[in-house]
């Protein structure tokens, strides 16, 4: 397993329950942590983007909270640091397909869906202070990426129960939460080794192979005037999402998206 995680799970930290594993994460960059894991078998306030909780019931999921620095890669450092969700989803799909033989779609920016739910998100936060910078600055060196794999069935919340999902829900048959595990840290470290090594173009690739609403899906999203809707037309190099608005293309980077 060592040889397959390079940089990462030095160490390696479990908790049986825990608040976040992004926040416990957060605490180890600031005092300089890097390549750390931190796994609970439950979260009591785990969150996914924009605040939003986390359902994280004990025994059902994995949830996994990494520290990162791909503000030291060897090129393009800032490309980097920008493009590590997207690393992220497409290490997250390949350890699933790997483990459990399910293949998994990539909504952007965060989202790994089955059959039109989600199954996994993935929460990227810029630790600013573990480097030095400002709270400000938009490149932070070191991210906390945490993420989190609805693995069994559990009884969502009713506001979830239509929009996920779960591996063993869809496979029919048990999944192995250790092997699981094992993988999506060996798949991670695989495209951190590209973010570092500055091999943008495969991620993107792969990236986009698995995200078949990039392109010609209808998207709203609020911007300062109201509502504006458009036709998805990929991801830049900097994994901003592209939106057809009429004759203009608009470059989406962050935000809420109501897929139409």
């Amino acid at each position: 397993m060592r040889h397959r995680i390079n940089r990462l799970g030095s160490p390696i930290l479990f908790f049986q329950t825990l608040g976040s594993t992004n926040d416990h994460a957060l605490a180890l960059a600031a005092r300089g942590h890097h390549g750390v894991v931190v796994v609970a078998e439950e979260q009591t306030a785990g969150r996914g983007r924009r605040g939003r909780a986390w359902f994280s019931p004990p025994g059902s999921g994995l949830y996994v909270s990494t520290v990162l620095a791909p503000g030291g890669a060897r090129v393009d450092p800032g490309r980097a640091v920008a493009l590590v969700t997207l690393a992220a989803g497409v290490a997250l799909a390949e350890a699933v397909e790997a483990a459990a033989g399910l293949r998994v779609d990539i909504k952007w920016p965060n989202d790994l869906m089955v059959s039109g739910r989600k199954i996994a998100g993935i929460l990227a936060e810029g630790a600013a202070a573990a480097t030095g910078q400002s709270e400000n600055d938009a490149r932070p060196q070191t991210v906390v990426l945490g993420y989190g794999i609805n693995v069994g069935p559990m009884a969502y919340p009713r506001e979830l129960a239509h929009r996920a999902t779960s591996l063993e829900t869809e496979l029919g048959r048990r999944v192995d939460r250790a092997a699981l595990f094992a993988e999506s840290l060996a798949s991670l470290s695989r495209r951190y080794e590209d973010l570092l090594d500055g091999r943008f173009d495969v991620i993107l690739e792969a990236w986009r192979a698995r995200a078949p609403g990039s392109r010609g899906a209808r998207v709203t999203w609020q911007v300062a005037h109201g509502a504006q809707t458009g036709v998805t037309a990929g991801v830049d190099d900097r994994g901003a999402l592209l939106v057809r608005v009429g004759d203009r293309l608009e470059r989406v980077v962050a935000g809420e998206l109501t897929w139409l």
